[in-house]
């Protein structure tokens, strides 16, 4: 699936993609000087000029992804404050790399979790970020900005986010 291998501008600063996205060309092109590979087993960029950063997370409901919100969020403003380009990645680019970018946007950027996740699926609109992952999501706009503009509502796949409601309805609608 090549649009997998997209990189995403989320901000000028900010890439986002998948991991068969981390080619030499393509970080070379976007001018990344540092990268964030949030997997548990796919190799690290080796290129002397671009760092890199490794999460070990699995793409689980019950992986503690929130853990790492603040460092992430901290180390991507670093990287911008310094200059720099960071891009983001998991295997596929969709949920463990989308929710930190989410987290940083929400902190730094001052934008509510529906904010965020509009500017990310408007630039990467394959996004899916596992429900344990919206449900830490949910828990850091909280704490960010006291107040929540996403829940969790019942459908009948299960839990999902609200926002996620009408997709759900016309899903069903056609079976």
């Amino acid at each position: 699936m090549p649009f997998l291998a997209d990189l995403a501008k989320i901000t000028e600063w900010l890439y986002l993609c998948g991991a068969s996205g981390v080619t030499n060309e393509k970080l070379r092109d976007a001018g990344i000087t540092e990268v964030i590979n949030c997997t548990l087993d796919v190799p690290n960029v080796d290129l002397p000029e671009i760092k890199t950063t490794r999460i070990r997370i699995d793409d689980s409901p019950h992986a503690p992804l929130q853990k790492q919100f603040e460092s992430v969020a901290d180390h991507i403003d670093s990287v911008r404050s310094n200059g720099g380009k960071i891009l983001v990645h998991c295997v596929a680019g969709v949920s463990r790399s989308v929710t930190l970018c989410i987290a940083y946007l929400m902190k730094y950027q001052k934008l509510t979790l529906v904010q965020a996740h509009e500017e990310v699926i408007n630039r990467r609109p394959i996004i899916r970020p596992n429900m344990g992952f919206w449900k830490q999501m949910i828990e850091y706009e909280k704490v960010l900005h006291g107040k929540n503009t996403v829940e969790m509502v019942q459908s009948p796949i299960g839990f999902i986010p609200d926002i996620y409601q009408e997709q759900t309805r016309n899903m069903w609608a056609f079976i």
